[in-house]
């Protein structure tokens, strides 16, 4: 039987500026985009650092950088910290639907306010119904749209990916103008908790950069693992080293 992981073609970009970093030019590696990428195929990619933006699959592939880490939450060694305790008895008794992908002017509003509130970087493609729509919106593996509601008002947007050995966070927007809100950290508890009832051991959370404003939180959902060249290890053994 063919592996397809073999028959895989990949090609690099251009530089483009960094997402992340303002001062450094990126560029990536890509799964060819003749290729629809199945869950499992997609799952084994995962674990090799790669990602999924609508139906692009890529990794970091920049010449003088290795900022961009994969990490992962051991779901059944996950313990809370305090503070992720607090989150979830405050945030708990919100209600949740569980969707195919699809467009709704409620989500992408959210949507819009979370970006202008929470990403003020100058980056105007974040209010594009289209931009959107490839994003978040286009997939060739099994993916949900989770919405978070309290006392029937839209809070959160979570959106995952089910593969075989374990859920993806794809990304999570939510209501920026909540006063002592914590839906990102509830976000995250509760997709952990659904790798538990689904029997799945890991949580993956994509891309950390140490120092980094916007990723500092990965590293509070502990234990994690992070991937180091083609090896996951754990977080705590190497964190001081990079």
């Amino acid at each position: 039987m063919n592996d397809p992981m073999k028959t895989l073609k990949y090609h690099t970009t251009h530089p483009y500026p960094c997402g992340y970093l303002p001062d450094k030019m990126a560029r990536s590696e890509v799964v060819a985009p003749e290729y629809q990428i199945d869950a499992t195929t997609y799952g084994r990619l995962l674990k090799q650092g790669y990602r999924r933006s609508g139906h692009f699959i890529y990794r970091p592939q920049c010449e003088h950088c290795r900022a961009c880490l994969s990490v992962r939450i051991k779901v059944d060694s996950f313990i809370p910290s305090r503070s992720q305790r607090r989150s979830w008895k405050r945030h708990h008794c919100m209600t949740t639907q569980q969707h195919q992908l699809h467009y709704k002017k409620e989500h992408f509003l959210l949507y819009q306010r979370y970006q202008n509130a929470r990403h003020v970087d100058g980056n105007l493609d974040h209010d594009k119904r289209e931009q959107y729509r490839n994003f978040l919106l286009q997939s060739h593996v099994n993916s949900r749209l989770i919405s978070f509601y309290d006392m029937e008002r839209l809070r959160i947007i979570s959106f995952i990916d089910l593969l075989p050995d374990g859920l993806s966070a794809v990304y999570t927007f939510y209501d920026p103008d909540v006063a002592q809100a914590s839906y990102g950290t509830y976000s995250i508890l509760w997709q952990i908790q659904q790798c538990r009832a689904l029997g799945l051991p890991y949580l993956y959370l994509g891309y950390w950069i140490k120092k980094h404003e916007k990723m500092d939180y990965k590293a509070n959902f502990q234990p994690l693992e992070i991937l180091i060249g083609n090896q996951w290890m754990p977080f705590e053994h190497v964190i001081d080293d990079l």
